[in-house]
């Protein structure tokens, strides 16, 4: 039998996001800040911050991520005009969500964003049932083994870290994925053009 993904405790994480019908896309809430933001782009003191909360399983996500992101990042990240956050917000299956991040974690700092696109890319797959084969494929993409893939996404403190975002999301009153916020202001047209409505201005401002 193939071990499984998570212990009880990340168990307990899906059942949070169930209760609170992270399931679907869309919803509300405020911006908060989070430990364990993965960021790229601007640095800190950047002008203007783009906080993105998200699911490795959120069709919606997926689509903004090949649709929108690759424009988006030219534009705004790969210049350092802004700094992009992303927030990691499991969305059904959560096993197989929690499981994405944990892995995209292992990966790397310098990879965090590739597995993630990876995986994105790969919903086909785990939304016919393969989401294991799925995750141990982009593992190995990554240079990590089954067993390295198995320890990654049962490490408890790993596990528990990721209850701590979810937990931060849930306070920050966020109940869906994908949600957008433009220096702490939510922004709900998050095709390039609404983005760019909120944010040119913000950089004309600066200069």
């Amino acid at each position: 039998m193939r071990p499984t993904f998570l212990n009880r405790r990340a168990a307990m994480i899906a059942a949070v996001g169930a209760t609170l019908a992270l399931a679907a896309c869309g919803g509300g809430g405020a911006s908060s800040p989070a430990e364990g933001d993965m960021a790229k782009g601007a640095g800190e003191d950047a002008a203007v911050t783009v906080v993105e909360y998200a699911s490795v399983t959120c069709g919606v996500c997926a689509a903004w991520n090949e649709q929108v992101k690759p424009e988006f990042e030219e534009r705004y990240v790969n210049n350092n005009r802004v700094r992009f956050v992303f927030r990691e917000l499991p969305t059904a299956p959560q096993d197989i969500a929690v499981a994405g991040f944990l892995l995209a974690r292992c990966a790397g700092d310098d990879r965090y964003f590739e597995v993630v696109d990876q995986i994105m890319r790969a919903q086909p797959e785990i939304f016919q049932g393969q989401g294991r084969a799925a995750l141990v494929r982009i593992a190995a993409d990554a240079g990590l083994s089954e067993e390295e893939f198995t320890q990654c996404v049962t490490d408890e403190d790993a596990i528990l870290a990721m209850d701590e975002r979810v937990q931060a999301a849930m306070r920050a009153g966020v109940t869906g994925t994908p949600y957008f916020t433009v220096n702490g202001r939510q922004v709900t047209d998050s095709s390039l053009e609404g983005l760019a409505a909120v944010i040119d201005p913000l950089l004309e401002a600066e200069g």
